[in-house]
């Protein structure tokens, strides 16, 4: 293909120090080169005028329950924190059925695609009768979708009648849990730069898993060189819960499951001391902030500062569609900016938060190949066209993303190839999917 040359934006964040003023050149799915401003590329290539558009790398969100959008804004949870909130969804999450889940996958993926997100982390730990290729279902509609993801196949183990919080009828055995995860691997996970599907482990949380399910899935991921994921220190609930249960405080109960390493990305990540900041940084264990999901819930705020100054990286995640309600990448790093601000001051760049959202994120999911604007990297782009009301009258195109509230990309780029244009993504009926969700939500929640 013949190179392009993403040509003089209107504003450019790279998530690094190079100068890309005068725009970058694309070619064969990857960043060819940058051009500095006043520039020009080193060879032939046909243009793509950028000049009204800020360019960003590819948002790359690090946790979301696809499932989630077939209950957003549901009354009986609306005003609920996070354990009685879950009490009241899992019997509705126990009747998922595989179209409902393809559907509540589309549905978060173009959302997520449209809000300038071209790498998605999904949990997924709801394996009910019927639903065994749940993740099967996931990596299909990604695939259709052009977009990445990191697909967690998580678990739950420990029912109410074990002193957990889901249903019986939501948890599996050990046995079914780990051969589904073995067999996933060895069908599914992609290794190297460029990889659109990734598996990783996600035991879903320590009220709801044993301690032998959490060591047997870090034992697995050692062997298959696969990543861990899972909830932990959300809420105070979860603090006193891990200490009744297990007699541990949160970092504690991961550290004596094997999990306190590199590997681990942990959803959430509010209630930690300054000890296990400490801990946390030393062992590399990485921390997906979700700042409106926290909100939602009243679950707290994020260390973020004081996480990445002792080494844990931090990345962005719109969390589940029914604890944010919307699963859009560049409004969640405006929340994440805000209410950063709100914890240490005004000082907080809007380029930090936007770092959060890309080379951070990236970080996260142990990836080097996206997140950032060099050359050799992954050719996952999004692009921003400033021009409707909101915008008007601002000066700095690339804060004005975050502060002026940017909503939708124009178009959006996943390895070269454009799957937003003009603010629409190709070939897919907008309104017929909203149709068959809306009716599948409804059934979902009427039992």
């Amino acid at each position: 293909m013949t190179p392009l040359w993403i040509k003089n934006p209107l504003g450019i964040f790279t998530a690094n120090d190079l100068d890309a003023g005068g725009g970058l050149v694309v070619s064969d799915g990857k960043i060819l080169e940058l051009v500095p401003t006043g520039g020009q590329p080193s060879s032939p290539a046909t243009v793509f005028d950028a000049s009204a558009h800020v360019v960003l790398p590819g948002l790359i969100n690090t946790h979301h329950h696809f499932y989630q959008t077939l209950t957003r804004a549901w009354g009986p949870v609306a005003n609920a924190p996070l354990f009685p909130w879950l009490q009241n969804l899992y019997p509705v999450w126990a009747r998922l059925t595989p179209r409902s889940l393809e559907l509540a996958v589309q549905v978060a993926l173009a959302e997520l695609l449209l809000s300038g997100c071209t790498t998605a982390a999904d949990h997924h730990y709801l394996f009910p009768d019927g639903m065994e290729d749940a993740i099967d279902i996931e990596v299909a509609t990604v695939r259709a979708m052009g977009m990445r993801a990191t697909l967690t196949r998580g678990s739950m183990t420990l029912g109410e009648d074990d002193g957990g919080l889901p249903p019986r009828t939501t948890v599996q055995s050990p046995e079914a849990i780990l051969a589904d995860s073995e067999r996933l691997i060895r069908q599914y996970h992609e290794t190297g730069d460029g990889a659109v599907v990734q598996i990783a482990l996600a035991p879903c949380s320590p009220f709801s898993v044993t301690k032998e399910i959490m060591a047997e899935s870090a034992a697995m991921a050692e062997r298959f060189d696969v990543r861990l994921h899972t909830h932990l220190a959300e809420t105070i609930d979860e603090e006193d819960f891990c200490r009744s249960m297990f007699g541990l405080r949160t970092v504690d109960y991961l550290e004596s499951v094997g999990w306190l390493g590199s590997r681990t990305w942990l959803g959430h990540g509010i209630h930690f001391n300054d000890d296990e900041i400490a801990r946390l940084g030393a062992a590399g264990t990485a921390v997906a902030h979700c700042p409106t999901s926290n909100m939602r819930l009243a679950s707290g705020t994020a260390r973020v500062l004081e996480l990445e100054a002792a080494g844990v990286p931090v990345g962005l995640g719109v969390d589940g569609s029914a604890s944010n309600d919307a699963s859009n990448m560049i409004l969640e790093a405006r929340q994440a900016l805000y209410l950063q601000r709100l914890r240490y001051g005004a000082s907080v760049p809007v380029e930090r938060a936007l770092g959060w959202a890309t080379r951070g994120s990236a970080a996260v999911l142990g990836r080097s190949d996206i997140g950032q604007l060099a050359p050799g990297l992954q050719a996952d782009l999004a692009l921003f066209k400033p021009d409707e009301l909101r915008f008007s009258g601002s000066h700095d195109p690339v804060a004005a993303l975050l502060l002026c509230g940017a909503d939708r990309a124009d178009r959006v780029m996943v390895g070269g190839s454009w799957r937003v244009v003009d603010g629409a993504i190709p070939g897919l009926d907008v309104a017929g999917l909203i149709a068959e969700h809306s009716a599948a939500a409804r059934k979902l929640v009427a039992g």
